[in-house]
């Protein structure tokens, strides 16, 4: 209500100076015509051309939405909207004086010229007026925190403009920039000083520094560190689409950023296709949910056995509900799933359901095989008798040479579903690394940490880990799909690693809780120092240079068939050796410290 009430304000306020303006133009118009004596014979046409002129520019500006705009969004874009609108309407009065100039007699035509320079000046004074006001206004130290701008870019001017208004709650004291030819220059009223400047800077008080650049990830963390080295230690980024800054978070450090993310080829490869995801409200399985619906799945039966899991995707996708169909039931129920498949008949499977936290399967390693190896098992052979077109595995970094249950229940997996493959049932495996903020891994647990005040702990100072954000890695997975012949076990190439340790020291200098510090605990059971490196020298580039396709060896599925039976009327003791036997390199690690 109050809003509409100021947009009212706001508009009458504008068209009744427009109206008083417009008429004050034709006149002075005239007034410079005759150099200031007007002809009695002459104020007749000016009366009528007054207001036809009126009318036609008012009517302009309401067709060019120059009324919604409001004082502090005025810009050149608006300036040149007004100009144009003002054009129109001087050439429409002019076809109307050819049709009609009888009516208009005398009437001096470069009147036209003079109102419409007039004009122009008027309105484009009025509204420049109060951003002129802003821009030269002094802001309050008091109320404002001082910041540096690293960057002489665009964002760096919107940025400048929202501190100006009061939009930021920061007053920006410098522009700094590492580019030579820009430094001398000016930024808004600021002049561009040399980056070394930052030091200088923070011993004069600046701790907040906004970054209104575009950079790649390994330039990010180089000044990320930069500036903490600095002890400017508030370091925030500016959104150019949102025009806000928002405070760096470890996930702008650390993830990849993927150079050939192709939108057209996973769109063309979901277009019209019914497509069922296990595990769909999980990290993994959510986002392959959203993707699929983003670029065009026909249809998506989104199955877990977690009702809170299942409910949360479900929220998440209601906008789209003629299009979803959630489905809670375990893939271990081999009747209901044959009857869901059977009857919804998707094209694509995409298989992201199962045990990933290393501990908890070391600990139930039974529940682990049933989950893991079982399920996919039973997922896969029916997806296989009801003539599924194409079956993509979802696994992890740690089914390459695994020293952990998890791991190794995966690497089954692996061989069960490529072994499956064939002419007319195209499967895929797609391994990678860690996702960013997937539950139960280690940034949100460092998050929790951090809010209750507790130490980070990690298992080892040496610790390393690979981390791709979620969306690029499921956008990547759909990308292999896309070009998978079926057979194919395709790893995504996940970067560099990094030291968990480092990590941590990062998120506690991101939370202003250095203070806290690190508790190392040791290696937990099944867990590895080291990733395997899931890049080799004999792995097979394809076209996209994130994905490629490693080596997976055949193996006998009737034997598979009767080991995974074994597997699962076992005990929980007998597991790592039955395990070994499938997967030779399998090195279990049973210590702890």
């Amino acid at each position: 209500m109050r809003d509409s009430f100021y947009k009212s304000k706001r508009l009458i306020f504008f068209l009744c100076c427009d109206l008083i303006l417009f008429a004050l133009s034709i006149f002075l118009a005239f007034e410079l015509r005759f150099s200031g004596d007007i002809p009695n014979i002459f104020y007749a046409g000016m009366f009528k051309a007054g207001v036809i002129l009126l009318v036609l520019k008012i009517g302009l500006f309401f067709i060019f939405r120059i009324y919604k705009v409001a004082w502090r969004f005025f810009s050149l874009n608006e300036a040149r909207k007004i100009f144009v609108a003002l054009v129109l309407a001087e050439l429409i009065f002019l076809v109307i004086f050819y049709f009609f100039d009888d009516f208009f007699n005398p009437f001096p035509r470069s009147v036209i010229g003079i109102d419409f320079a007039l004009s122009y000046i008027f309105i484009g004074t009025l509204r420049i007026s109060k951003r002129m006001l802003v821009d030269f206004r002094k802001t309050r130290f008091e109320k404002e925190t001082p910041c540096v701008v690293v960057g002489a870019t665009s964002k760096a001017l919107h940025l400048l403009k929202g501190a100006k208004e009061g939009s930021l709650g920061l007053y920006p004291v410098a522009v700094v920039d590492a580019r030579k030819e820009l430094i001398g220059t000016y930024c808004d009223k600021f002049i561009v000083k040399d980056k070394s400047k930052l030091e200088e800077l923070s011993k004069e008080g600046v701790k907040t520094a906004i970054i209104a650049l575009k950079l790649e990830q390994d330039e990010l963390k180089k000044l990320f560190d930069e500036l903490v080295g600095y002890r400017i230690n508030d370091i925030k980024l500016f959104s150019f689409t949102s025009n806000q800054t928002k405070d760096i978070s470890i996930e702008d450090l650390l993830a990849r950023k993927p150079k050939d993310l192709d939108n057209n080829a996973v769109a063309s490869f979901l277009k019209d296709k019914i497509v069922l995801v296990s595990g769909a409200g999980g990290s993994i399985g959510s986002e392959l949910c959203k993707q699929c619906v983003k670029f065009g799945a026909k249809k998506l039966i989104m199955l877990d056995h977690s009702e809170y899991n299942l409910y949360q995707i479900n929220e998440d996708l209601s906008k789209h509900k003629e299009k979803i169909v959630p489905v809670m039931m375990s893939l271990l129920d081999e009747s209901k799933l044959d009857t869901l498949l059977s009857t919804h008949k998707p094209d694509l499977i995409l298989h992201a359901a199962a045990y990933k936290h290393v501990p908890l399967c070391e600990q139930n390693p039974h529940a682990a095989v049933i989950n893991n190896i079982l399920a996919t098992k039973i997922l896969c052979d029916l997806a296989k008798k009801n003539k599924v077109k194409r079956f993509v595995m979802i696994s992890t970094d740690k089914a390459v040479r695994p020293t952990s249950i998890m791991g190794c229940t995966k690497r089954v997996c692996e061989l069960y579903t490529l072994n499956s493959s064939s002419k007319d049932f195209e499967v895929a495996c797609v391994r990678f690394g860690n996702v960013l903020g997937s539950s139960g891994s280690v940034i949100p647990k460092f998050k929790a940490q951090i809010a209750a005040n507790e130490a980070l702990t990690i298992t080892h100072k040496d610790i390393v880990r690979y981390f791709m954000l979620v969306s690029e890695a499921v956008q990547l997975v759909l990308q292999a799909a896309a070009i998978a012949k079926g057979g194919e076990l395709f790893v995504l190439d996940m970067g560099e690693p990094v030291k968990i340790i480092d990590l941590a020291k990062k998120m506690l200098t991101l939370s202003n809780k250095p203070e806290l510090g690190i508790k190392i605990t040791g290696l937990r059971k099944g867990e590895k120092l080291f990733e395997e490196l899931l890049i080799d020298e004999n792995d097979v580039k394809t076209q996209y240079e994130s994905i490629f396709v490693t080596k997976s060896e055949p193996y006998e599925l009737t034997k598979l068939n009767e080991q995974i039976q074994t597997l699962c009327l076992s005990k929980d003791e007998d597991i790592s050796a039955l395990l070994a036997k499938i997967v030779p390199e399998f090195k279990h690690n049973t210590k702890e410290g």
